[in-house]
Order: C-alpha cells, then structure tokens, then sequence
C-alpha cells in the first residue's frame, strides 16, 4: 500500500474508477430517548455517479481551504481516503471534522482504515484540534471500527451534522500522541 495526500489536481471522477464503497448494512445503532440501541435497518449503500461528483467537489473544496484528504493506494489504484476540514470549532472541544473516511469494500480488514485515521489524528493535531469531530455511518461495523479508533460520543453536537444527516452517530476522538507520556523522553 501506498500512502500519501493528494492534490487538488488530481482529485477528479476517474480517481476513484476501482473504489467500490458498496456497503449491505442490516443493524445500525438508534439513538432512543437517552440511549442507543441496536435495530434492524436493512439497506445498502452505494454512490451513484453524481454522488461521486458531489464528493469530488467537497475533497477538492477541502484542499483548497487548506484541509487534509489522504488516500491509500494498492498498485497506483485508489482503495481508501480520508478528510479532514481545516476549521476548528466546538469552542473548548477544539473539534477538527473528519468529514469523511473510506476504504474500498474489497480492502475493508486489512488495516487500512486505521492508518488513514491514524494519519487524520496526527494532521489535527498538527493543525491545532484537540479532538476529532465525525458524523458517523451508524451501520454496527462502521461504529465498532471507530470505538476500536477511540471515539466516543461527542460532547458538543455539531447542528449542521445532524440536520444533514438525522441517524449518523456524533462522535469525538482525542488526538494526542499514543504514548504522550514518553514524547518527552526521546
């Protein structure tokens, strides 16, 4: 695997010609009054051709305004991205928005999702964040793999998030170094 940020340039259509984000999703986590549960919701998801134009669009958009889009590629093919806006919110929070993490469906359990979000944690914090924000897929996988990630429920809710998207899981990732206690040690 190769990986490495990408350039508005060359963030077009044809990027993604061997991504499949093809996901069978049948549980997802509801939130019921002041708890979550787990309910059968069946569905796939898919992007059509203007949902593809619509995320290049964004990916470019965040470029440009000085954010983070890194992907992962297997023989020079792209198979996993990740996003993450350049503008700090959530007052004390200090959120950066993970605004997207995807690995094709062929790739999904072999690590790759962990090194993009590994590589979104380290540029927030680079950047100033002290936590990640994500809107979150709410399919069972999807949040097991981001609690796996650290996240938790976030403490502060994004409105725009949730207007835009109702069932997504609102959640927050620190993103100090793993082992900050020995940073100072080297």
């Amino acid at each position: 695997m190769e990986y490495r940020a990408l350039c508005v340039d060359e963030i077009n259509t044809a990027l993604f010609a061997g991504f499949i984000r093809r996901q069978e999703v049948t549980k997802c986590w509801r939130r019921e009054g002041d708890e979550w549960v787990i309910r059968e919701d069946p569905f796939i998801d898919d992007w059509s051709a203007a949902d593809y134009q619509t995320l290049v669009d964004c990916l470019k958009h965040t470029v440009m305004t000085g954010g983070f889009v890194y992907a992962a590629f297997c023989g020079g093919v792209l198979k996993g991205f990740v996003s993450v806006e350049p503008t700090l919110f959530g007052g004390p929070q200090q959120y950066l928005d993970l605004s997207s993490l995807h690995v094709s469906r062929e790739m999904r359990g072999n690590g790759i999702g962990t090194q993009l979000f590994q590589a979104a944690k380290r540029w927030a914090r680079e950047h100033g964040a002290k936590k990640l924000y994500l809107s979150s897929h709410s399919a069972v996988e999807s949040q097991s793999f981001y609690k796996k990630m650290g996240c938790v429920e976030a403490a502060v809710y994004d409105q725009t998030h949730v207007e835009a998207e109702p069932f997504d899981c609102q959640l927050e990732c620190p993103v100090e170094e793993e082992n900050s206690e020995h940073a100072s040690d080297s």
